[in-house]
């Protein structure tokens, strides 16, 4: 939880597993935090001390290119020694349990263990079992809790506030732990989100969620001031949810024909990697109203805020 200190907000969460349990205050203090330490990436010495003397451990059981390396980047900013870890260099490929290596792991004196793995729950089942912080860079199709920090803070930048904004979220969204994030970051900060692509994509009990679905791209693509593509997660499908990547693209693609539709001013986001000519045409992709780029580089300062203030929550309590 976060509590406030007189007017200040004070920050309690020793672990960052997901974002359906905070508040709007505290997703915004996150955001503004990051805020603080964007301008030490644009110093001559990217370099702030922070976390000097502390040790981060990337735990990835998944491939991943953006989310480790930002999360080592600024863990390295804020003056962290890091070891990464991969399945196939561990014992983890000799049957060693995923408790067990995080344990050992701990023993060796880390303080904070960034996890990313395919099982639903993993983060969390870890900050209940070891003493250092635990934050989560994806779990399974659950959350992904940096990934929307990052984009609502992206979206943020650029239109000043997420209040009545209407934001689509189109593709693979029955595999996408970055729709989930994202949705329950944009709707707590009062944006009206739709989940768009085909019924054999979307999450059971959708109808529960606090989002619309549509089915159509062309019937939304009109009205939204934010289209977030994602990507189709091929190693996750378990049959043929559509009859064809042609098809899909056809219907749900973002096109340089289907963007003459939109507001002239409207944001283009994918969390990466993009499947070109799939998702989004690559004139699309690398056009005027994309921000991909924005995100990465955004990505940066809200892992430098993750990574600061679990660290801070823990030193309270010791």
């Amino acid at each position: 939880m976060a509590i406030r200190k007189g007017k200040q907000l004070e920050w309690k969460h020793k672990h960052l597993l997901g974002l359906r349990d905070l508040s709007a205050e505290e997703i915004t203090y996150i955001l503004d935090t990051a805020k603080g330490f964007e301008e030490i990436s644009t110093r001559s010495v990217k370099k702030a001390p922070p976390l000097r003397g502390k040790v981060v451990c990337n735990l990835f059981f998944e491939d991943s290119t953006r989310t480790r390396n930002s999360f080592t980047l600024a863990a390295n900013r804020l003056s962290a020694d890091v070891i990464e870890f991969t399945k196939t260099a561990s014992s983890v490929s000799k049957g060693e349990t995923l408790l067990d290596t995080a344990r050992n792991l701990e023993a060796m004196g880390i303080d904070i263990v960034v996890v990313r793995d395919s099982a639903a729950g993993a983060p969390k089942f870890l900050s209940r079992n070891i003493n250092a912080c635990v934050v989560n860079a994806g779990d399974g199709f659950c959350e992904h809790p940096t990934q929307g920090l990052l984009d609502v803070y992206t979206i943020r930048k650029f239109k000043g506030s997420l209040e009545g904004l209407k934001i689509a979220i189109v593709g693979d969204i029955a595999h996408s732990r970055v729709a989930r994030s994202c949705m329950w970051a944009m709707t707590k900060l009062g944006a009206e989100v739709t989940f768009v692509g085909p019924p054999t994509l979307m999450p059971a009990q959708v109808d529960k969620l606090p989002v619309s679905v549509s089915y159509s791209l062309d019937e939304v693509i009109e009205k939204v001031d934010v289209v977030n593509m994602l990507r189709i997660q091929f190693e996750r499908l378990g049959g043929n949810p559509f009859p064809s990547v042609r098809e899909y693209s056809h219907y749900f693609g973002l096109t340089v024909e289907r963007m003459k539709k939109a507001k002239p001013d409207i944001l283009v986001m994918h969390p990466g990697p993009i499947n070109r000519g799939l998702e989004m045409e690559s004139e699309v992709a690398d056009g005027p109203n994309s921000v991909i780029l924005e995100q990465v580089k955004n990505g940066l300062a809200v892992r430098m805020a993750a990574l600061f203030l679990v660290n801070q929550a823990a030193a309270q309590v010791q």
